[in-house]
């Protein structure tokens, strides 16, 4: 499943080439992937002009001018492609982002009215497009539970240690994970940001300082700014806002870095165990967990 970074980069792409465009067709061949009344399609979406692209977490909202949000999660196996005088795509990497369009993987396709196309590709069926009145969009089960952004002004430190607190007897790794207590985190940046603060992702929280709980809101925003620079991560499946595999995993300090010596200690070498139930990377100098 993409993660922040990947997300915002399909964002940031797509605000780029469809904003001020009008919508002049819609068709779709999954029920699953579309599940939007023909007659609201009609009424809010066909003859709309897109206003704005926006990212909540995981989820990319395209704000419409009738007043409606085209609500849109990739899952696993989805894939974001513009066609007309640019091409652009975004998501699972398979010839679908570079092949002829529609194709056997395309579930859903927008026309605009200078031509250009916009198409949700879904091998999986795992992903979807919902339209709905903005206004009723922060309303839905995921947004009122969902955390703050990581990446905002107001995620201030004491923001983050007053939200994790809650979370004071699971691992942090998990709390960082856990989508309520703030958006987008997935298991890449939670290796890499917890080994930039030199704790143990099996640490709970309630036995982490303040002073290490904001190095870790530091470490997890340079993170994330960081991988957003690269064009998101090369997690096998993910691809950046131009077609092209993010080179995030690149500059990984432990992430999938296993066997590899520690960047802060040569000759000390990455080791891979499981915690919050993923594959979860660490140095033994640097994430020393303490004993109960």
């Amino acid at each position: 499943m993409p993660e922040l970074p990947e997300v915002e980069t399909v964002k940031r792409g797509l605000r780029r080439l469809i904003v001020g465009k009008t919508i002049q067709a819609e068709t779709h061949n999954n029920a699953k992937s579309f599940p939007n009344p023909p007659g609201d399609v009609k009424a809010f979406l066909v003859g709309a002009k897109v206003k704005d692209v926006r990212r909540r977490a995981k989820v990319l909202l395209i704000d419409l001018s009738t007043g409606y949000t085209l609500v849109i999660h990739l899952k696993m196996t989805g894939q974001m492609v513009y066609r007309g005088k640019e091409v652009f795509g975004a998501g699972h990497p398979n010839d679908s982002l570079i092949g002829k369009l529609p194709d056997k993987s395309t579930r859903v396709g927008l026309t605009f009215t200078d031509n250009s196309h916009l198409f949700f590709n879904d091998q999986r069926k795992f992903g979807w497009m919902r339209l709905m009145p903005t206004t009723e969009v922060p309303n839905t089960e995921f947004m009122k539970k969902v955390g703050p952004e990581p990446l905002e002004d107001a995620f201030t430190p004491k923001i983050f240690i007053q939200r994790i607190r809650r979370r004071a007897n699971t691992t942090i790794k998990a709390a960082i994970l856990d989508q309520t207590v703030l958006a987008g985190i997935g298991n890449i940046y939670a290796d890499e940001s917890l080994w930039g603060a030199k704790i143990h992702p099996a640490e709970r929280v309630k036995d982490v300082p303040d002073s290490k709980l904001k190095t870790l809101h530091k470490e997890i925003r340079f993170v994330l700014n960081l991988s957003i620079e690269k064009g998101g991560s090369t997690d096998r499946n993910y691809v950046n806002a131009e077609g092209k595999k993010g080179s995030y995993i690149d500059f990984a300090r432990v992430f999938r870095q296993e066997g590899k010596d520690c960047p802060r200690h040569p000759g000390v070498t990455i080791i891979k165990t499981r915690v919050a139930g993923r594959g979860t990377h660490t140095c033994p100098v640097c994430q020393v967990l303490k004993l109960a």
